[in-house]
């Protein structure tokens, strides 16, 4: 079933559609940094396009976008995953990856493409998905791990396999042109939008590092280690990059131990 957001999951832990954050009072078409109270964390957008950064943050900025309860005009340059998509996208077969997703038109560096949606999950429920499943198949189950100044962990767990939107069909690259971040509009549960991380051309196959490293910034000697130790359990990748990792990346946290 298509959903273009995020609905509550099987378990009703969550409900993402509950507006929680105050509007910003804003009597503007559009808000001003150090004005408004949605951009306390500073700026997020730039024409449409997200910030860039100076490539040395391992983490993403938050990223706050004007809600429902704003008095700002709809125009707002601050909204802009909540408009949905923008772009012609098809899904098509690939040759050994399965379904795909791939842009019919233009998409600049930093332009908003898509929100991986589906039902928002806690964690036992999971955990639950995930271990019913056999090796054949496919797991849609997303685990976003959001690292706090204060240390402590936030945890998102989406899964579009039976509702949600166009982003279930992304396939995982070694050398992706998307990367997400977590943004939130109407409360704490954040959407999972991706964006064009370099310019992307009409016809090309639009694709995301499953492991969630933020502006797809390299493997590190200690993850690499911590991964090759289950390669045994996980499933090749056929992203073809010149720097394949030859595994797909998994959340060995959500799986039992054989």
């Amino acid at each position: 079933q298509y959903s273009p957001d995020n609905v509550a999951g099987a378990d009703g832990d969550i409900d993402p559609t509950e507006i929680t954050f105050p509007g910003c009072s804003c009597l503007t078409n559009s808000c001003v940094v150090h004005k408004c109270s949605c951009l306390r964390h500073g700026e997020s957008y730039s024409s449409l396009c997200l910030r860039p950064t100076d490539g040395k943050e391992e983490y993403a900025k938050p990223v706050f976008e004007c809600n429902t309860m704003c008095q700002c005009g709809e125009s707002c340059q601050n909204r802009v995953v909540q408009r949905g998509l923008q772009f012609r996208l098809e899904v098509f077969k690939t040759e050994k990856k399965g379904w795909g997703l791939r842009t019919l038109e233009f998409i600049a560096k930093g332009r908003f493409v898509c929100e991986y949606a589906g039902e928002v999950l806690g964690f036992n429920e999971a955990r639950r998905r995930i271990q019913a499943q056999t090796s054949k198949d496919s797991n849609y189950i997303i685990a976003v791990r959001e690292h706090l100044h204060s240390g402590q962990i936030m945890e998102t767990f989406v899964d579009p396999t039976y509702i949600g939107s166009v982003g279930r069909f992304l396939n995982h690259s070694c050398e992706p042109n998307l990367f997400m971040v977590p943004v939130r509009v109407d409360s704490m549960v954040p959407k999972l939008a991706l964006f064009a991380a370099t310019d992307i051309c009409a016809g090309e196959e639009l694709s995301y590092d499953y492991s969630g490293r933020f502006h797809n910034l390299s493997i590190t000697n200690k993850e690499q280690k911590a991964v090759e130790k289950d390669n045994r359990l996980r499933k090749p990748c056929y992203c073809g990059s010149r720097t394949c990792a030859s595994f797909l990346p998994w959340d060995s946290s959500l799986f039992s131990t054989p």
